[in-house]
């Protein structure tokens, strides 16, 4: 049971990546349908972007009042219907009435997930699950590049996606025994602790929590960020987004107006570091077995870091492709294992709730870190673009080893 489970949730993986990239593949023929400006694209994405940190907030109450298995199924449907609602859209409006569900499905699947992987199976897992999130990211576009090659219109392309989600969907709602079968192991497990539990009061309504098997309550914000640590876990998780999605935004631009590439070679070179985190991760997964998450988090930052001074070396347009192709290997470990290593770092029981604040906080990331450098390169220049990643690399460094490791799972 537990095996086939574990199929599912990569199945659900290379699914929920599949939309990912849709937009960005899509806008260049959806922008002069609606006859909006081609920056209208980033308000999509902030829509889709706020719905999905409001949702990962409110993960720990959704999970605990329904279980994860309810919530996967109910936010992988939701994102479907989202898709397809893009697929019959015919304004720029519509695209952002749809985007809004998209972005609330999104984030309580995200984090109700990646807590059931970090509590239930072993870090290499976590590895692998977000190396096939990176393979249905890039198949995303092919399909829809294939829909438009065909003498399709885009909508086609977001409609075989909607379709392949509705088919998750299904699989997701026949797959609620498996869930359910899962909780009452750990339930039968944990008997006792629970029974102490029971005794002490509380002024919530208390459930038992379906991925750690023990009475708890959700945990409201203030609770969470006076957790010791959060609030340097939660800058973490910022500043690993930030590199990831600034260096992902404007690596072709700094090939081609730092490096002198032409425009075409560029966005090729560029697509270098995305299949760095995808075969980074397919390979961290084996590193696991050997190493903890703390020290595959050290690892990955120290490629990172070996990554920006070789972009820095004045030599020739190989050293910045070589220094981006380090710096995704370097991201490769690092957001898997820092996930998985919050159950250790802040007990199972606290960690649904402190993995929604954490993937929350990476949203948060994605969405400022890289529209500011676009502020600061039209200021001063793109060149320093390697110097920008290495003082967020140097922030997230101190913060994460503010973060106490070495906390028993409970089990």
């Amino acid at each position: 049971m537990t095996h086939l489970l574990l199929i599912i949730i990569y199945i659900a993986f290379i699914s929920l990546g599949l939309p990912d990239a849709l937009l960005g593949s899509a806008w260049p023929s959806i922008y002069p349908e609606f006859a909006v400006p081609v920056s209208y694209a980033g308000i999509i994405s902030m829509i889709i972007a706020l719905g999905t940190i409001f949702s990962s907030l409110q993960s720990d109450r959704l999970t605990v009042k329904y279980g994860t298995g309810k919530i996967t199924a109910a936010s992988v449907g939701m994102t479907a219907a989202a898709l397809f609602g893009f697929s019959i859209s015919h304004s720029f409006v519509a695209l952002c009435l749809w985007a809004i569900p998209y972005g609330l499905g999104a984030g309580s699947v995200d984090a109700s997930l990646n807590n059931y992987v970090a509590l239930h199976y072993k870090s290499r897992h976590m590895s692998w699950l977000h190396c096939m999130w990176g393979i249905g990211a890039s198949v995303g576009p092919y399909i829809m590049g294939a829909v438009l090659t065909g003498g399709m219109p885009w909508n086609n392309g977001y409609r075989v996606i909607a379709v392949l989600q509705v088919v998750l969907t299904a699989i997701l709602v026949f797959s609620l025994p498996l869930w359910k079968s899962n909780h009452e192991s750990v339930n039968l497990e944990n008997s006792k602790e629970t029974s102490e539990d029971t005794s002490k009061e509380s002024t919530r309504v208390e459930k038992v929590d379906e991925q750690t098997g023990r009475k708890r309550k959700a945990l409201s914000l203030s609770e969470i960020f006076s957790i010791p640590g959060a609030k340097a876990i939660m800058v973490s998780f910022f500043c690993y987004c930030a590199i990831e999605q600034t260096a992902g935004l404007w690596a072709a631009s700094y090939l081609t107006l730092q490096k002198g590439l032409t425009a075409e070679l560029a966005a090729s070179f560029a697509s270098m570091f995305f299949l760095g985190i995808t075969a980074g991760r397919a390979l961290s997964g084996f590193l696991t077995i050997r190493w903890n998450d703390r020290q595959m988090v050290r690892l990955g930052q120290g490629i990172i870091a070996l990554g920006v001074v070789v972009m820095l070396l004045p030599f020739s347009s190989t050293f910045a492709l070589i220094g981006l192709i380090l710096i995704g290997l370097g991201c490769a470990p690092i957001y898997p294992c820092m996930l998985h290593a919050t159950p250790e770092q802040f007990g199972a029981d606290q960690s649904q709730a402190i993995i929604g604040v954490e993937m929350a906080s990476a949203y948060v990331g994605t969405c400022v870190m890289p529209p500011l450098f676009g502020v600061i390169a039209n200021a001063i220049g793109i060149g320093l673009l390697p110097i920008y990643i290495l003082a967020i690399l140097i922030l997230m460094v101190v913060m994460f080893e503010k973060v106490k490791g070495g906390r028993s799972i409970v089990k």
